[in-house]
């Protein structure tokens, strides 16, 4: 079968090369004893003589075989067993890169001869934009760990940053900056988005930047908020209440506020309400107003703190939900005590 190739290049860019088909055993073919007949046969590899003998009447199927096993033969100048007589297991993600590394010890008695031998090694062993890939791909591991990213992430950002360089994309842009815009797409994509200010926060890459190397990307490649990379489908953009999950979770809020809060949330975007505000400003003032709806003693600086914008943004979003505070709280929730509009108060302050 033939694998898509993952990040293809949007309409009108440059066509990707067609992938041959590989081809691999028929899984569908069954060998079985001729004598015996059985659906189900038992059949029997004795490693020791080659042979394929049938378990049930001892009928030699087949001779010569292969022993896949391993001999578990250790050459190791220590004392003991040392099973280990291969490297680590293949990364799909440097397919036609070499894998295997040389060390070379660098006690040399203080000569310096050890130091040398490493870097002719590295400069023999790999090629230049092989050894940009590599400090790539550990930098992405390494922020994705800073950030408590899950593993998917870092694979998606280092898919996408090797299918940008390969076709040349973002040439003489900065290799933080272009790493950056592949780890904000990758959260996007996992359906864990990051803003942009969280993502500079980390790298220490400038949001005018970021922000050019976000916009090539999405342009090349085509890619829509939340859908993966093998497919094209469109989603909506990440919107506040995809944000709130993590903005509770940090505020210690109970269950209830969250589902609460994105429900005050589309009930405002469905009647215009703080329209033209950034996600993460409508999603502070939407978590200030749900806690004081409800009763919860937050204090608007760690909403602040938690999501990165200013008090005095969050108490503008809360001011707009107060103005229309009958369109957006459910009758239900009244009736069953959960909420009581006579808790609301006009907040003046800035």
């Amino acid at each position: 079968m033939a694998y898509s190739q993952p990040f293809p290049l949007a309409q009108g860019g440059k066509p990707t090369q067609q992938l041959q088909p590989t081809y691999g055993p028929d899984l569908s073919v069954r060998l079985i004893c001729p004598d015996c007949r059985d659906p189900n046969p038992n059949i029997v590899e004795e490693f020791g003589s080659g042979d394929l003998v049938c378990g049930s009447c001892g009928l030699v199927l087949g001779d010569r075989i292969v022993d896949t096993r391993s001999e578990w033969r250790t050459f190791a100048n220590d004392e003991g067993d040392d099973p280990s007589r291969v490297g680590a297991a293949s990364d799909p993600l440097m397919e036609g890169i070499e894998q295997l590394d040389t060390v070379i010890s660098f006690r040399d008695g203080g000569s310096g001869i050890a130091r040398e031998l490493q870097r002719a090694a590295s400069r023999s062993q790999s090629s230049r934009s092989e050894r940009n890939i590599l400090t790539a791909f550990r930098d992405i591991s390494s922020w994705c760990d800073q950030f408590s990213l899950p593993k998917t992430i870092s694979d998606i950002a280092k898919q996408l940053y090797k299918r940008s360089d390969e076709e040349k994309l973002l040439r003489g842009k900065p290799l933080d900056a272009v790493i950056a815009a592949c780890i904000f797409i990758a959260c996007r994509q996992a359906h864990v988005p990051r803003t942009f200010r969280e993502i500079c926060t980390l790298t220490h890459v400038s949001k005018k930047v970021l922000g050019q190397c976000y916009k090539a990307l999405e342009q090349a490649f085509n890619l829509s908020p939340g859908a993966t990379h093998n497919s094209n489908s469109s989603s909506a953009p990440t919107g506040p209440e995809n944000l709130l999950v993590r903005y509770c979770n940090h505020l210690d809020l109970p269950p209830n506020v969250q589902s609460i809060c994105s429900d005050i949330i589309v009930a405002a975007r469905k009647h215009g309400i703080a329209d033209g505000r950034s996600p993460v400003s409508i999603a502070g003032g939407a978590i200030y107003f749900t806690c004081i709806l409800l009763e919860k003693k937050t204090n608007v600086r760690d909403i602040s703190a938690v999501a990165g914008v200013s008090e005095g943004t969050i108490k503008l979003v809360y001011r707009l939900y107060y103005a229309e505070k009958e369109k957006l709280v459910k009758q239900e929730w009244i009736d069953e005590g959960k909420a009581d509009l006579s808790r609301l108060h006009y907040d003046s302050t800035k």
